[in-house]
């Protein structure tokens, strides 16, 4: 859910932005083609949530209250309204982008008040885009607050985690834009935009490690399982070198003019 949850938030994100800016038709690679991914992981990354769960029957109840101080509480209520969001946004472009989709499903044939509803959503588009930004950010931020607040995980418990899931998610949105666009220019506008991104999450990384290192002892012994621990190889292996290192070389080698297969 976690990567699902950040990768849906940073496509929205990029999805609602160049909308507004009125770059759709420049970039449809981030604001039409990339729309199907949202709806699919939000609905995926949902059922993993509820799976994982004590109580799954009773996920209910979290909507007969809001929390201004839980981040659950957000995440439960900016997920209602961000899922169904996604789903119209995605249908919006629906008979543009899978014109051939459409044609074997004639879903607009057969159902005539399709028509009406996709003309809805088209004159509210803007509308929608202007409420995906600030949803879309709570979505890719509040899965790192609500970590952090676990005071019973050290490795947890550090402030920076809101602003490094954020962070990921919109640099994870930004790839899946670069594998979906079929435009040049779009592709290598994605490319600065993610090694700018993966730029800030290796700070945020040096940050996060200089605060457990001026932490407290037991800050300190989580650290352990980090460095020189159970969690060395997979966290600077496969998410530092993997993750952020090899993509960020391989963004910047094409930035300077040399060709990188997607």
């Amino acid at each position: 859910y976690l990567f699902l949850g950040g990768l849906a938030a940073g496509i929205l994100f990029f999805a609602a932005l160049f909308y507004i800016l009125g770059k759709d038709k420049e970039y449809p690679g981030a604001v039409k083609k990339a729309a199907i991914i949202p709806p699919i992981a939000l609905s995926i990354g949902l059922l993993a949530l509820v799976y994982d769960l004590t109580h799954p029957l009773y996920t209910w109840q979290l909507y007969t209250s809001f929390r201004i101080e839980s981040p659950m509480s957000w995440g439960a209520w900016v997920l209602l309204i961000t899922t169904p969001l996604a789903f119209l946004w995605l249908f919006s472009y629906y008979r543009e982008t899978y014109t051939n989709v459409e044609a074997r499903l004639r879903l607009f044939e057969r159902f005539k008040f399709l028509d009406n509803f996709e003309a809805f959503l088209v004159r509210n588009r803007k509308n929608i885009a202007y409420a995906l930004i600030p949803l879309s950010l709570i979505l890719g931020v509040y899965t790192g607050i609500l970590l952090s607040a676990f005071n019973a995980r050290p490795l947890w418990n550090n402030a920076i985690l809101g602003p490094l899931f954020l962070t990921s998610g919109l640099s994870t949105g930004a790839a899946a834009i670069i594998i979906l666009s079929k435009s040049v220019k779009e592709r290598h506008l994605f490319g600065k935009i993610d090694l700018g991104l993966i730029i800030i999450e290796l700070a945020l990384i040096v940050h996060m490690i200089m605060g457990y290192y001026a932490g407290s002892q037991v800050q300190l012994e989580a650290m352990d399982l980090l460095v020189g621990g159970d969690f060395t190889l997979m966290f600077f292996g496969f998410v530092v070198l993997l993750g952020l290192l090899v993509p960020a070389t391989m963004e910047l080698i094409e930035l300077i003019g040399y060709k990188v297969p997607v």
